[in-house]
C-alpha cells in the first residue's frame, strides 16, 4: 500500500487491489478447528499473515475463536500485539541475542526455544513461560532429541512443546516416523500442551493433532492435501487495472526480447502488475486474467511493473477497468511452477487492500 503523503494531500488509489475474503478466512479456521477434534487450533500469522495482512487477519481469526498465534521473527510481534494479548503469541525463531530476550520478557510474548544456547540465554535472564521446539526428523530448527533430557531443559517453564512435520502433504513413511518420535518427546519433556500438526498434518488425522494444531497455508485458502480441497475456500483475490489499450498488427512483437509475436491483428492491454509485485517472470505466457467472466491470456514476458494481456475478445474492456488475476492456489501453482506458499507470500506491498 502506498505511503501517505505529507500534509493534507492524499495519494490516489493504487492500480492494484488485493481483495481478502474475511468470511472465507474465518470459515477456513473453523473447518480446521473441527478437523483438529479435541485439540485447540492456532494460526501461523508469520510473513504478514501469509501476505493477507496481519492487521486484517488476526482480528478475523480471533473473532472466529483462535487464541494461539505464531510468527517467525520478533519484528513481526508488534503487528499481532495490536490485536491480541501477548500470552496468545509465540515467536518461532526464538531468542538469538539479549535484545530478543529483553523484548520477550518486557512484552510477555513467549519465545520458542530451539537450541541449548537459547535455553541457557532464556534461563540466564530469569526464565519464565516459554515454548520449546524439538526436532523430530526435519533437521531444521529445534533441539535434537539427544539434548531433551538435560538439566537446563528440565528447569524451563514450558507452555507448548512443539515439533514440525516435514512431509505431511504426502503419504510417506516419514509421517509415521515423526509421529512416533513425537510420542517419545512427550514422554521426555514436561509441558502444559504438545503441538505437532501444521495444515497438512491436520489432514493426516486425529493422531497427529495432540493438544494444539498450527495451521498456516490452509487458513489462507491453500490446499495442503488434495483431500482437503472440498472443505477450504479461496481467500486471496488480486486485481490489476488496465493502464493502456492499443492495437497491434500481425508480425508485431510484445515485450522484452520479443518472446511473443502476433499472428494476426490484436487488441492488447498493459496491466499495472509485474515481478516487483510478486507476479514473477515465470508467469510469462502463462498468466490468466478474467473480465466479466471471460478468461484472458498474458502475452510476452512479464516486466517489473507491467503485464500485457490479449483484449481482442473483450472490446468493452478499456483503460481504467479492472481485471481479476486468476490466482486459485492449486491452479496457479500448476501454471507457474511456484508453490502455494510462494504464491501467497510473494504478493507485494503496492496492492491496495
Amino acid at each position: 500500500m502506498a505511503e501517505p503523503l505529507p500534509g493534507a494531500l492524499a495519494a490516489p488509489p493504487a492500480p492494484l487491489r488485493l481483495k481478502i475474503d474475511g468470511p472465507a478466512l474465518a470459515a477456513n479456521w473453523q473447518v480446521l478447528d473441527r478437523m483438529s477434534g479435541t485439540a485447540r487450533t492456532g494460526a501461523a500469522v508469520k510473513a504478514n499473515a501469509y501476505g493477507t495482512g496481519t492487521g486484517r487477519a488476526v482480528p478475523v481469526l480471533r473473532n472466529a475463536g483462535c487464541r494461539d498465534f505464531f510468527v517467525a521473527h520478533w519484528s513481526e510481534a508488534a503487528a499481532v500485539l495490536r490485536h491480541a494479548p501477548p500470552e496468545e503469541l509465540a515467536v518461532l525463531h526464538g531468542p538469538i541475542n539479549d535484545a530478543d530476550v529483553a523484548f520477550a520478557r518486557a512484552s510477555g510474548v513467549r519465545p520458542v526455544l530451539n537450541s541449548l544456547p537459547q535455553v541457557h540465554r532464556w534461563l540466564a535472564a530469569g526464565g519464565g513461560p516459554c515454548d520449546v521446539m524439538v526436532d523430530s526428523g526435519m533437521n531444521r530448527l529445534g533441539l535434537p532429541m539427544s539434548e531433551m533430557g538435560g538439566e537446563a531443559v528440565a528447569r524451563l517453564e514450558i507452555v507448548t512443546c512443539l515439533s514440525h512435520l516435514a512431509s505431511a502433504d504426502e503419504d510417506t513413511a516419514q509421517n509415521a516416523d515423526q509421529l512416533k518420535a513425537f510420542r517419545d518427546i512427550r514422554q521426555a519433556i514436561t509441558a502444559r500442551r504438545y503441538s505437532l500438526a501444521n495444515s497438512a498434518g491436520i489432514g493426516l488425522g486425529s493422531a497427529y493433532c495432540h493438544d494444539l494444531t498450527r495451521p498456516g497455508l490452509a487458513l489462507y485458502g491453500g490446499i495442503p492435501r488434495s483431500d482437503m480441497a472440498e472443505v477450504l475456500s479461496q481467500v486471496v483475490f488480486p486485481q490489476a487495472a488496465v493502464l493502456q489499450v492499443r492495437h497491434i498488427a500481425a508480425g508485431d512483437a510484445v515485450g522484452y526480447n520479443a518472446t511473443f509475436v502476433a499472428q494476426q491483428p490484436m487488441r492488447i492491454g498493459a496491466l499495472a502488475l509485474g515481478y516487483a509485485d510478486g507476479y514473477l517472470r515465470c508467469w510469462s505466457g502463462k498468466g490468466r486474467f478474467a473480465w466479466n467472466g471471460r478468461e484472458l491470456t498474458s502475452l510476452g514476458r512479464i516486466s517489473m511493473d507491467l503485464t500485457v494481456v490479449d483484449l481482442t475478445a473483450v472490446p468493452d474492456c478499456d483503460e481504467g477497468d479492472w481485471l481479476d488475476v486468476i490466482y486459485e492456489p492449486v491452479r496457479a501453482a500448476s501454471a507457474s511452477g511456484l508453490s502455494q506458499y510462494e504464491l501467497l507470500t510473494l504478493l507485494g506491498d503496492r496492492f491496495d487492500n
